[in-house]
């Protein structure tokens, strides 16, 4: 017999033409949006490890140093008003005061037993500052500008306020804000990010270069350690939402 087939409700009735396909589009289109997130993420990565592999070759004249030099004019004196007031916040805030951020959101997770999520936090975090961010210093060690007007340690390439930056939009907009409302927060987080930037080379204690490579790296490491942990993160979602409707529908009751 011709037709779409129907399938019934469990009480009887029909519940309308069963269209094929539409639990397995789902999963494919889930599928494509973690291909996507990985894609992204090594695309990131790569454009922080290549420039490093680049500049580790002559440190004090990288083929890009034109650039940088240009830069770091245009973001010369004075340095005083309201934009000395936002650099400096920004580089409190990129310091350890905004390692508070992600330490108080991992003690609430772990309060609240949200195991996976502490776990993508505590992931991305130690990948991105320790291995990545740290890793590439050690490797290139290049000479920060003349004359920084902020206190810097070693190493100039990448720019670990960048990559701190960088990384804090992914994970608190994948453990924080609903999907729906994400692309306004992932614009806000790149306008972020890009401030971040301008404040380390402001100051001098970057080149341009360090602040691309390092708001790469911490991106990068992000969305990678997300499509790790992403199924795993959905899982969980899904408990804490059927706990708080079986919460709900008990108080009702």
């Amino acid at each position: 017999m011709s037709g779409n087939p129907t399938t019934t409700t469990p009480y009887g009735r029909p519940a309308g033409p069963h269209r094929s396909g539409g639990p397995g589009r789902r999963a494919g289109a889930g599928a494509s949006r973690r291909r996507g997130v990985l894609g992204a993420g090594l695309l990131l990565l790569g454009a922080a490890v290549l420039p490093a592999l680049v500049v580790r070759a002559d440190t004090v004249d990288p083929p890009f140093q034109e650039l940088d030099d240009r830069w770091l004019i245009w973001m010369g004196g004075p340095h005083e008003g309201p934009y000395r007031a936002a650099a400096a916040a920004l580089d409190l805030f990129g310091g350890p005061l905004g390692a508070l951020l992600p330490l108080s959101l991992l003690i609430l997770l772990l309060v609240r037993r949200r195991w996976v999520s502490a776990g993508f936090l505590l992931a991305a975090a130690l990948g991105g500052n320790m291995l990545v961010v740290q890793g590439l210093k050690h490797l290139v060690d290049r000479p920060r500008p003349a004359d920084p007007l902020v206190r810097v340690d070693h190493g100039s390439f990448p720019s670990g306020h960048a990559a701190t930056a960088a990384l804090l939009v992914v994970v608190l907009g994948v453990l924080l804000v609903p999907a729906a409302r994400r692309r306004a927060w992932w614009i806000g987080g790149a306008a972020f990010t890009l401030a971040m930037m301008w404040s380390r080379t402001w100051l001098h204690a970057h080149w341009l270069s360090d602040t691309v490579a390092g708001a790469a790296a911490g991106a990068g490491v992000g969305l990678v350690a997300w499509w790790l942990f992403g199924p795993a993160l959905a899982r969980e979602r899904a408990r804490a939402h059927d706990r708080r409707g079986a919460a709900a529908g008990a108080g009702t009751a």
